[in-house]
């Protein structure tokens, strides 16, 4: 789902009616909704791409608990290290493995030996270099003891999959932005119409070039 589609036209302002109008009902449903209406977003590509996002989210949030739950810095240096070898390993995989293979195979190749083809038909996961620095944001905050561990699982995967900047960003730090879903939201027009201001222009500067 594009920025600048007719599918997105429309599901901008039904997610926009819905989410305000749950603006009386508990945060933890308004954050739910977000979440929800997030993996709709980003599984309009391809609905197969979720599973990376949930898996990354969820492995960060468990990693996260841990490390909330102790002080032994060798514990925490592995915790971290489980958390680097998870996300980056899945970046890796899915940016840079067909990348690796060829540049092997040209130089086995100039050596005289012919291993065949191994490369792989991988499609590119949308938007998957921001989640993952995000997911890792927090661990990495967590770790240097710059933000505290969420408990609200809800909370945490909102602010993994918030599908404004999911596919293409920025990269928000856990301490700067995560705080932000566990506050009470309340609607200010103001606001409101300055964000339909940018989005219009947003739109207008993408049309133009």
């Amino acid at each position: 789902m594009l920025f600048n589609s007719i599918a997105f036209a429309v599901f901008l302002p039904i997610v926009f009616i819905l989410y305000w109008g749950l603006q009386k009902s508990s945060l933890k449903l308004q954050n739910a909704f977000l979440l929800l209406a997030s993996y709709v977003f980003y599984g309009w590509w391809d609905v197969r791409f979720l599973l990376l996002i949930f898996v990354s989210s969820l492995c960060d949030y468990l990693i996260g608990a841990a490390l909330s739950r102790t002080d032994d810095g060798r514990k925490r240096k592995d915790l971290l290290a489980v958390s680097l070898l998870v996300n980056l390993g899945l970046l890796g995989f899915f940016k840079y493995y067909n990348f690796f293979v060829s540049s092997a195979q040209d130089l086995m190749n100039a050596l005289g030996m012919y291993p065949g083809s191994h490369t792989l038909q991988i499609i590119l996961p949308v938007g998957i270099s921001f989640y993952t620095f995000q997911t890792l944001s927090y661990t990495i905050d967590i770790y240097r003891g710059k933000t505290k561990h969420v408990d609200d699982p809800i909370a945490f995967f909102a602010f993994i999959s918030f599908f404004p900047q999911l596919v293409a960003g920025p990269v928000e730090r856990a301490r700067n932005f995560l705080p932000q879903f566990l506050e009470k939201r309340k609607f200010d027009p103001v606001l409101a119409s300055d964000g339909l201001r940018q989005i219009l222009w947003g739109l207008d500067y993408r049309a133009e070039c």
